[in-house]
């Protein structure tokens, strides 16, 4: 396991000038924004306003504080009003968000679509979590504490407080959390 702390992490302008995200995971690892293969961060979002475009990335928005946001995607209408659910998206069609009620934090998940597929899920409780063949999984702690035990002799324990995350590959755990947390799964293609 890879313990990423979210006490470590930078707030950067998104692409367009629009706001802030911090970055929580990427592969090739500092890939530029135009570049990357997946994308996991946590966005504050104050105003309403457009997104940026991304080419043949696909995306997932998890509202993590806040009211929500509706979102205009290629002229259809999206609401994201419910928090720790994700909502999925073309990151290369044209959206534009609106605040309903005041600033939102949204845990966001991208994915260019050739080189990856990318399942985005919030779990609750205690289960155990196989990392597949040719795969990374993600696990972030968005509400409460998580505690993730390898499956293992002599297993490796570590506890995740609130949007502080683990990357395992290859490894079994359990994931037991109290409140809730994101488990992203990226299979590479053609791996």
């Amino acid at each position: 396991m890879r313990l990423l702390r979210a006490a470590g992490r930078v707030a950067v302008p998104w692409k367009n000038g629009g706001g802030v995200t911090r970055e929580i995971a990427a592969s090739p690892e500092d890939a530029p924004m135009d570049a990357f293969d997946w994308r996991i961060s946590l966005a504050d979002v104050a105003d309403d306003g457009p997104f940026s475009a991304f080419p043949a990335v696909d995306r997932t928005l998890t509202v993590v504080e806040g009211r929500g946001m509706e979102l205009t995607v290629g002229g259809e209408r999206l609401v994201v009003d419910e928090r720790f659910v994700p909502r999925d998206f073309p990151g290369d069609r044209a959206t534009d968000g609106r605040l309903l009620g005041g600033p939102v934090v949204n845990f966001n998940v991208m994915h260019n679509r050739g080189r990856a597929v990318v399942m985005t899920s919030v779990v609750r409780g205690r289960l155990p979590v196989v990392v597949p063949d040719r795969s990374v999984v993600v696990a972030v702690a968005l509400r409460g504490t998580t505690v993730l035990e390898a499956m293992s002799p002599g297993a490796e324990r570590v506890t995740l407080d609130r949007y502080d995350a683990a990357v395992l590959d290859g490894h079994a755990v359990v994931l037991a959390t109290d409140g809730d947390a994101a488990l992203v799964t990226i299979r590479f293609r053609g791996a």
